[in-house]
């Protein structure tokens, strides 16, 4: 740190930074490799841990989208290259088998939503961004901040294992719906790695919970002076109310897992009953239990999961657009609101999962009424950015770009969702690639374009350096045309009713009409995904070989980060923590370009 001051041009950095050692005592010892970049407390490192292991997950989950397109583009073709890889069993002849192209469906999912949306989202930008933006030294308790990560990479670990066993991972889908995953006898997929999924989803739950109460206790306890809640910016309240939902829903899915448990190897029937086996030609014992009961459970966090995904997505948002269109954000306190409205909404609408379930249609209009009343916070956000963006001074940087593809997805993604909230048109599309397409591009896709916007924008914070432009821009447009390329299409197979999950379409007479489509999908999402490899060169190699980064606020943003050193040492400010004096939004004001949020009010001036 120390030399980067002096390297800089900033030599009284490297004083302040010495003395600081002594002062706050925030280092009592030298650091080691192993204390610095493997059992970090910094909350700065903790998130690049996380970072790096989300995008290490995304190369896996988006390798197995491309292994099940190639099997939905050409189902005939024998590529010799796959039984060399994935072994006779998985790929006999070339072709990929049913039961582990249902294993990569499940893993796929469970991969991205989870691993990849959910921890390496929340995990790396709550970890960096909160300390830095309230003005706090580090997380309210750094050692929780560190077990948060090592559970994490734990998950990581077991569920990456389960993909090397003799029976093969998971393959009951994604949301794991007994019986399928309840008996060990229903399918390969259902045995050990059954067993690997569930372990692994109780470690990533507690990782949640550790890291969630952490973020909400210090955003509640540790801001800075002047730092009131309504100074906060976005990106804090996004985050907090991401917290929040993980907090209160991810121990209703811990308990849905542990009966799961229980049924598979302890001879309980929470989830089955008067169940018959043709293949052993004899009936389970087990009765009294309900199906729908898990998906209750898996549910109630399954739909505030897909707000956990987006509303950190959306704070990234639009903290960056407020910066790089120059401008206040529009409507701070709309803002805040329809976060808040989200956060409450997020709760009522599960069983919109579960109008094919047998569900009281009258129950069933109510799930309707506040599902379709969920668009309305969600519609504010849109029009906020929207007018944010209305002449403003735009600067299209790679992070504003993502950021504006962001709401562009989240605008055409979100309409399907007025479809399939609708219980009269759910019974007709559900289960359908209809589903599939409204929810990657609203949730997975968004959510993704979101997260490349954060990293493009506090990349400069993160390592001192700036990634390669050029690069950034490819990575953005063949991103965002491959996914509309890829996602679009699938709203109109959608709608001629053909099936999701399904192996193989082409000997089905009413849908091999698709087979031209499905082949001209699959090429696209080959080539986006091989566009992903080139933002993953990009991000490491501009780690050290990347731009330097010359000013401590390359951006021209008003928060507290970019008042830190540009390579801030544990403990984010040598000396005094800064204070608070304004709002985080003071751009084109007073005829000056922008105010940081450090900066007294002047006589006229009223505080936000």
């Amino acid at each position: 740190m120390s030399n980067e001051a002096t390297l800089h041009g900033h030599p009284e950095v490297q004083t302040v930074h010495e003395v600081h050692h002594d002062e706050h005592g925030v280092h009592h010892h030298k650091e080691t490799f192993i204390t610095k970049y493997v059992f970090s407390q910094d909350h700065k490192m903790i998130s690049k841990q996380f970072l790096i292991t989300g995008m290490i997950w995304a190369i896996i989950g988006g390798l197995m989208s491309v292994l099940f397109r190639l099997q939905l583009g050409y189902p005939d073709a024998h590529f010799q290259f796959l039984e060399d890889i994935l072994g006779s069993k998985w790929a006999k002849g070339g072709q990929i088998q049913p039961e582990f192209y249902y294993a990569l469906v499940t893993m796929h999912g469970t991969i991205l939503v989870f691993f990849v949306l959910t921890g390496g989202l929340s995990g790396t930008f709550a970890n960096f961004l909160i300390p830095l933006q309230i003005g706090a030294r580090d997380m309210a308790s750094p050692f929780l901040n560190m077990l948060s990560y090592w559970f994490f990479l734990g998950a990581s670990v077991v569920m990456l294992s389960s993909l090397f066993i003799a029976t093969g991972p998971a393959s009951g889908g994604w949301t794991s719906y007994p019986p399928l995953s309840a008996l060990g006898d229903a399918s390969e997929g259902s045995k050990t790695g059954m067993d690997l999924w569930i372990i692994s989803m109780a470690m990533f739950v507690i990782s949640s919970l550790l890291g969630g109460l952490n973020y909400i206790s210090t955003v509640l306890n540790m801001r800075t002076k002047g730092m009131s809640m309504t100074r906060m910016p976005l990106t804090i309240w996004a985050l907090l109310f991401t917290a929040v939902l993980g907090v209160l829903s991810f121990p209703v899915l811990l308990s849905g897992f542990i009966l799961l448990l229980f049924d598979r190897h302890a001879g309980t029937s929470f989830y089955l009953s008067d169940i018959f086996l043709t293949e052993t030609n004899k009936a389970l014992p087990n009765e009294g239990g309900s199906a729908i009961l898990y998906q209750h459970l898996f549910w109630f966090l399954g739909h505030p999961e897909v707000y956990i995904i987006i509303l950190p997505a959306m704070g990234l948002v639009s903290e960056v657009m407020s910066v790089n269109a120059r401008k206040p954000i529009f409507g701070y306190m709309a803002m805040v609101g329809s976060l808040f409205a989200i956060a409450i909404l997020a709760f009522l609408v599960w069983a919109h999962h579960m109008f094919v379930t047998g569900l009281n249609p009258f129950l069933g209009s109510i799930f309707v009424l506040l599902t379709l009343l969920i668009a309305v916070p969600s519609a504010i956000k849109v029009f906020n950015w929207l007018t944010t963006l209305w002449r403003g001074n735009i600067r299209f940087t790679p992070a504003m770009l993502f950021a504006i593809g962001f709401v562009s997805t989240f605008i055409s993604g979100g309409l399907t969702g007025i479809f399939l909230g609708n219980s009269t048109l759910d019974i007709q599309l559900h289960d359908t690639m209809f589903v599939i397409a409204h929810f990657h591009i609203v949730m997975g896709v968004s959510g993704i374009l979101g997260m490349f916007a954060g990293i493009y924008h506090w990349f400069p914070k993160m390592y001192g350096r700036y990634m390669n432009n050029t690069l950034s821009y490819i990575h953005f447009w063949v991103t965002l045309v491959g996914a509309y390329l890829i996602f679009w299409p699938m709203h109109y197979e959608g709608l001629a009713g053909m099936p999701r999950r399904y192996f193989d379409y082409s000997q089905w007479l009413s849908f091999n009409q698709f087979g031209g489509l499905n082949r001209f999908i699959s090429t696209v999402a080959m080539i986006t995904f091989a566009v992903q490899l080139l933002f993953v060169f990009n991000f490491f190699y501009s780690i050290f070989k990347g731009r330097r980064v010359m000013t401590r606020n390359p951006w021209g943003a008003t928060t507290l980060e970019w008042t830190a050193p540009i390579r801030p040492g544990h403990g984010n400010w040598p000396g005094d923590i800064p204070e608070v004096h304004r709002w985080p939004y003071d751009y084109a004001k007073d005829g000056r370009d922008f105010i940081p949020q450090t900066e007294p009010l002047g006589p006229n001036e009223s505080a936000h």
